[in-house]
């Protein structure tokens, strides 16, 4: 049994298969999750998991190059639009109709229960070297 991290067996399994440029959508309850992309959701009540702990264990697993978001979080989620300002300085910002449909090439979706919108973040894997 692992004694850190990640303990979810189904996330823990689905990021060590992750590789350079591969993608990962956090995403809130609400989002639309494509056919296609290996899901692990961990969504429980509405807000269990928050979006911003998520975020956080994952991001103290992966190497993330880069980070895209909806430029909708910007006045409809102040408090994730701060996280997410926080965590990637250079974030980059897209309509959120162009998120969805860059969420069908992900290789992993992890759902949350945020229950606040436009909670959702495209990492793009890095490398550790």
């Amino acid at each position: 049994m692992k004694r850190s991290g990640i303990l979810n067996r189904h996330l823990a399994g689905a990021l060590a298969e992750l590789g350079h440029g591969d993608t990962v959508l956090v995403c809130d309850a609400g989002m639309p999750i494509p056919a296609g992309p290996r899901v692990v959701d961990l969504a429980f009540r509405a807000g269990v998991p928050a979006f911003a702990e998520v975020l956080d264990g994952l991001l103290d697993e992966l190497v993330v190059e880069g980070a895209t978001a909806a430029r909708e979080v910007r006045g409809a989620n102040p408090e994730a639009s701060a996280l997410l300002d926080a965590r990637f300085p250079d974030l980059a910002l897209i309509p959120h109709e162009r998120l969805k449909e860059l969420a069908a090439g992900a290789r992993l979706v992890v759902r949350t229960g945020e229950a606040r919108p436009y909670a959702n973040v495209l990492l793009r894997c890095g490398v550790f070297f």
